[in-house]
């Protein structure tokens, strides 16, 4: 099935987890996408995986779905400042995934939010470098304030999540601010808009 293809080191490292934390039989299945409730790990036609699917969602892409890293079709949901879009609220906030790294950067770069809306972050780190997470106006994130909020620490293949209302006019912001990332430029900017 693999002769002959390269994997990435990343890739086998995630591999290397799964397959410890589900056990052998249950990765073969999960991999081959033969558990009912999932598309395996490599993904499959209608279901999600981690790699994509046909019609589902993965974290590499996939077809008709959505992913982290983009698929053929991006997601059609409405994005703030449309015409049927939905502001996520603090019961139900709207979730909005982040990759941190490889490297210095955050994908996206530029997030757009309603005022007033409460967006759930997931950040999951790309790269073997441990990242932090904070968000906030842009002055308390440019300078590190304590007491803004962030998660700290998540490490390869590892994602952390916080979550935040955008009641104010802003401008806010995001940064990672462990040793060297901000001064080499990881950092992003969120736009406000009704």
């Amino acid at each position: 099935m693999f002769k002959g293809m390269r994997i990435p080191n990343g890739l086998v490292v995630a591999v290397a987890v799964v397959a410890l934390t589900l056990g052998a039989a249950a990765f073969g299945a999960a991999v081959l996408g033969h558990l009912p409730s999932s598309g395996g790990m490599m993904g499959g036609t209608n279901g999600s995986g981690m790699m994509g699917g046909t019609n589902g969602s993965g974290m590499m892409g996939g077809t008709n779905g959505s992913s982290m890293m983009g698929g053929a079709v991006a997601s059609a949901a409405p994005q703030p400042g449309s015409a049927g879009f939905v502001p996520g609220t603090t019961i139900s906030p709207r979730t909005v995934r982040v990759l941190a790294g490889p490297g210095y950067t955050f994908t996206p770069s530029t997030i757009t939010v309603a005022r007033g809306e409460t967006v759930t972050f997931v950040v999951t780190s790309m790269g073997p470098l441990v990242h932090e997470f904070m968000v906030g106006s842009v002055d308390a994130v440019a300078a590190d304030q304590v007491g803004t909020p962030e998660v700290a620490d998540i490490g390869m293949m590892q994602s952390k999540s916080i979550t935040y209302t955008f009641d104010g006019s802003g401008p806010y912001a995001y940064a990672c601010h462990a040793t060297g990332h901000y001064e080499a430029g990881m950092r992003g900017t969120i736009t406000v808009v009704g």
